[in-house]
């Protein structure tokens, strides 16, 4: 689960990090009078799910308050365009309005979980402001990984070895120590799978601050995690995975044009490959779970037809929890319910398979049987005219 800035910097604040004074505004009114509150110069950021935020627009420096009153106006309500967004865009409903610093450097700090080595992997880089990839690729000395082992901690030995390369004074150091100890506690103790700071800055003060702040949580940890689970924005989600949530369905939105149906998340990126091989794009990500039931079944069905880029379906089960009768039922109600518009081939095998087919039979519905996986992303693409 991703959170806005404001309210990384909120939980930042909770736990010791330092952060630029700061608050989350939705109206241009309120905007405006933060920033008469901070004192100029201030700076007025966009708040969405997405990085390229300067770049696109999103954040400005504001000197006094006639260019405060312009930049709140230009972007509270933009539609926000960068590489991480998408040709879409993400609308801006927040602003953060925040202080502005004397900058005297630029860092980039982050703590994610190496799945490789299984460890926490903290990332240092003396050039922050920038995407890590393009300074990984272009300059890869400017680089410093430290892996900390969960069970020992975090040693003052590996806070040396990243501020010595940063190229840090004595009271940086001292200050850098701080905020790397306390920003390593909170990635474990709020079950966080990324925090990045970038950049971190330092002041002509020697102030050691987290100027940005990104934070990325494990969907699998937030029942112990209320308080944070509760920060979920849904107006930065697609709808249409933010709907499949509710019913506790695994769909992640494609841009292709053939929507899948598939019990087993292995099974699920399988029939995408052989989609793909037959010459079609998947249009979705759909795992309706070895335990799921007919409702399930029906709205995870709905779900796919609400995708106006979906031209045609496939259904691939394989029965075992997920009896193939209890899915035909299910499609059968989605079916009867929304009206099939696009062709549908379905692929069935597994517990009561047989019982299965004949509710799809019976129906009346124009369903199209495969006899296997290749026969049937074979079927579905010509239907399509891929």
């Amino acid at each position: 689960m991703k959170i806005h800035e404001y309210q990384a910097k909120e939980l930042f604040a909770r736990h010791g990090i330092p952060v630029p004074r700061g608050e989350m505004a939705e109206t241009a009114e309120k905007a405006l009078a933060i920033a008469e509150m901070l004192g100029y110069p201030c700076v007025v950021k966009a708040q969405v799910h997405a990085g390229g935020r300067g770049k696109a627009g999103g954040v400005k420096l504001a000197r006094n308050r006639v260019e405060a009153e312009q930049h709140i106006a230009a972007i509270l309500g933009m539609n926000l365009v960068s590489q991480q967004t998408g040709p879409e865009g993400r609308r801006v409903r927040k602003l953060l309005i925040e202080q502005g610093l004397d900058i005297a450097r630029e860092l980039y700090l982050a703590i994610l979980l190496d799945r490789e080595r299984e460890l926490p992997v903290i990332i240092a880089s003396r050039q922050g402001g920038m995407e890590i990839e393009a300074v990984a690729r272009e300059h890869p000395d400017a680089v410093f990984k430290m892996h900390v082992h969960p069970t020992t901690g975090l040693f003052p030995s590996h806070i040396r070895n990243l501020a010595f390369p940063l190229g840090l004074s004595r009271i940086q150091q001292q200050n850098f120590a701080r905020l790397l100890t306390r920003l390593y506690d909170f990635f474990l103790q709020s079950d966080a799978s990324l925090v990045e700071i970038n950049p971190l800055i330092v002041t002509r003060g020697d102030d050691v601050l987290a100027l940005d702040a990104k934070v990325n949580f494990d969907d699998n940890a937030l029942c112990r995690q209320p308080a944070i689970a509760a920060l979920r924005d849904i107006h930065e989600e697609e709808p249409l995975e933010v709907e499949a949530s509710k019913y506790d369905l695994n769909y992640i939105r494609l841009d292709g044009t053939i929507g899948c149906m598939v019990n087993g998340a292995g099974l699920a990126m399988a029939t995408m490959d052989i989609i793909k091989l037959a010459g079609a794009q998947p249009a979705n990500f759909l795992d309706v779970g070895g335990g799921a039931n007919a409702e399930m079944v029906e709205n995870g069905f709905r779900i796919i037809l609400s995708d106006p880029n979906v031209k045609g379906i496939l259904i691939n089960i394989f029965g075992g929890i997920l009896r193939c009768d209890v899915l035909a039922e299910g499609v059968v109600k989605a079916a009867q319910k929304t009206g099939i518009k696009v062709p549908v081939v379905v692929r069935m095998e597994g517990t009561n398979v047989d019982a299965g087919r004949k509710i799809l039979a019976d129906s009346g519905l124009n369903l199209t049987p495969a006899v296997d996986l290749s026969d049937a992303a074979a079927k579905v693409a010509k239907m399509v005219g891929a």
